[in-house]
């Protein structure tokens, strides 16, 4: 396994720091020495998300990395997902001192890094190599949809939200580890560049595909994880949410991709306004009375669970709005970060597969 340190300066345990959030909770595909945040170094990366130390230091700059790991990680991961995809200034420091070093960058960003003259330049000078991983496909071999998935021999089940960046994806990660735990195998179909970062074995950068393109390249993979898998459960990670007015292709576009059996919806209860400029547009999120209608219209399937996003509620507070959403919704509900994702997978299994 590849070694790989995290760039996420001054956004590490922030929104916009989702995609070094996911690699410290879980990457397959590499091992991570550590994250470089100068407003957090000297703290532990997963205490700094959960309060649960995960030996993943937090440090200033790359050159201290160098130092005290002891040898040069094979690749530096810009750690963000921002609105608009673009690279912050703060940034580009780091990427020259990565690069000159022989460091090999990998990015998920919109703005295309290898096409960056100063950086290239570095790349090339010192036998690096920048990664843009948030690419579509040539335009021949990008797939139209053709109504597959509803024919698939499987249960199929996204994890849709009343927000972006609210812990889909780490949600579906949970169940679908889970319910491999428990016997049953389950495939995770990513749809961001932050999946398929952590080692997704199937998905795409969703919103790096032409409109025209989209459904069909994800009901793509969607076919292709159960051909290659032969799952009986595919868990397909959500993007923004239905009622976003400032995303209106992400979850659209995946119940469309998936014919869905059942959603599990993702809610923070405790957030007031959308992830997207918050603190200028002020946009109030949704009920989840509100957020389960439009699933039903635009998905045709059922909310079986609704799981919790923690942010700014202790224990106690998740636990209460537990018990209360699972009287008044009549489904399942947790927080998989706290209580784990087996009521999940136990609901699949009874609903669909006995």
């Amino acid at each position: 396994m590849k070694s790989a340190a995290i760039l996420c300066e001054g956004l590490f345990g922030k929104p916009p720091g989702k995609t070094a959030a996911g690699l410290v909770r879980k990457s397959r595909k590499y091992q991570i020495v550590g994250v470089i945040d100068s407003a957090s170094a000297g703290k532990d990366a997963g205490a700094v998300l959960d309060g649960v130390s995960r030996n993943i230091p937090i440090f200033s700059s790359m050159k201290e990395i160098i130092e005290k790991v002891g040898k040069k990680p094979d690749y530096l991961i810009i750690g963000i997902a921002p609105v608009g995809g673009k690279l912050p200034a703060s940034f580009r420091k780091h990427l020259r001192d990565a690069l000159g070093a022989g460091i090999n960058v990998i990015s998920g960003l919109h703005e295309f890094l290898s096409q960056d003259a100063e950086l290239s330049k570095i790349a090339e000078d010192n036998g690096s190599e920048i990664i843009d991983i948030r690419k579509e496909p040539p335009l021949e071999k990008l797939r139209h949809f053709r109504n597959l998935s509803k024919d698939l021999p499987c249960v199929k089940i996204p994890v849709l939200g009343t927000d972006a960046a609210i812990g889909k994806r780490t949600t579906a990660w949970a169940v679908t580890d889970s319910l491999n735990e428990m016997g049953v195998k389950a495939t995770f179909v990513a749809t961001g560049q932050t999946g398929l970062l952590q080692g997704a074995d199937f998905g795409i950068p969703l919103d790096a595909i032409k409109g025209d393109f989209v459904v069909g390249e994800l009901e793509g993979e969607i076919v292709r994880a159960y051909e290659t898998d032969k799952p009986k459960v595919i868990i397909i990670e959500g993007q923004g949410s239905l009622s976003h007015p400032a995303y209106v292709t992400g979850s659209r576009a995946i119940a469309t991709a998936s014919s869905p059996n059942g959603v599990i919806l993702q809610h923070a209860p405790m957030r007031k306004f959308r992830t997207f400029h918050e603190n200028e547009l002020h946009l109030s999120m949704p009920t989840i009375e509100q957020e389960i209608e439009m699933i039903g219209h635009y998905a045709g399937c059922p909310v079986i669970a609704i799981t919790i996003n923690h942010s700014e509620m202790n224990k106690d507070q998740v636990s209460s709005t537990i018990v209360d959403y699972e009287k008044r919704f009549g489904v399942p509900c947790t927080d998989v970060l706290w209580f784990g994702a087996e009521k999940l997978a136990k609901t699949i299994i009874n609903r669909f597969l006995e």
